[in-house]
């Protein structure tokens, strides 16, 4: 199949909340991982008006998604992480030339709402916080997850945050702490601040901070590659950009 590229797709109009809808409105299908749920949920509806285009968004972890795409299920878009991404690169299901960064978010740590706030400024400051609550609870799949267990593991800790960590498999750790369930939450720092009635206590320390990237592309088989290429570019341009700060991402 023919590669489509997305770069120097003409969508100006894309910038004007109240552009007018193209005439060949399409319905443009995304793959989309949990870490980017928040702000999709609000950049969704403002790319529906301003293109006449619409979007049809499933949301889960990137690993989960990929055994979707694998398994034969359509899609048009897909944001995910870098390496399951660079797989389905691989694998010719996605157009490598159409590729974009979307975003990119650190993790943070959350407690519910009017919960002591403890500092977690500094290494040995996390390390103590982590051995005094009474459960953790963070994503079981998905790079987040990972990231964290390396982090108890650097910490020399990870024995003693097991037997009371609370796994997560679908939506965001921070629910659970919002529901008295857990104490505190490790996620991605815009997925915790999306989640009411948990108070962010603050990022990683710089020393064990890690950014997790998330691309976006093109699917090779895509029904409607050229609208699926213009929410790619309105993803990466201004409008977007000041939205994905104000919920706590990092522009790619």
């Amino acid at each position: 199949m023919k590669k489509i590229s997305i770069r120097g797709a003409a969508i100006a109009i894309l910038a004007l909340s109240g552009a007018a809808p193209v005439a060949s409105a399409a319905e443009v299908k995304v793959f989309s991982t949990i870490g980017v749920r928040a702000v999709m949920q609000e950049l969704g509806p403002r790319f529906e008006r301003a293109s006449g285009h619409r979007l049809t968004m499933t949301f889960d972890v990137a690993n989960a998604l990929k055994r979707q795409i694998e398994a034969g299920e359509k899609f048009d878009v897909a944001i995910l992480t870098v390496p399951v991404l660079d797989d389905l690169i691989k694998q010719g299901r996605i157009v490598a030339d159409t590729r974009v960064t979307v975003a990119r978010g650190g993790l943070g740590v959350a407690v519910r709402t009017g919960a002591p706030r403890p500092d977690i400024g500094s290494i040995e400051a996390l390390k103590r916080v982590l051995l005094d609550a009474k459960s953790v609870a963070y994503p079981k799949e998905g790079l987040t997850g990972i990231n964290f267990v390396r982090v108890q593991e650097r910490l020399e800790i990870a024995d003693r945050i097991q037997p009371k960590a609370i796994l997560t498999t679908a939506g965001s750790p921070a629910e659970l702490v919002a529901r008295g369930e857990a104490e505190m939450a490790v996620h991605l720092i815009p997925e915790l601040l999306a989640v009411a009635g948990v108070e962010l206590l603050g990022p990683l320390p710089p020393q064990l901070q890690s950014y997790i990237v998330l691309p976006g592309a093109v699917a090779a088989d895509a029904l409607q590659p050229r609208a699926a290429g213009d929410f790619l570019q309105y993803l990466v341009g201004p409008e977007a950009i000041s939205v994905m700060k104000s919920k706590g991402y990092e522009p790619g």
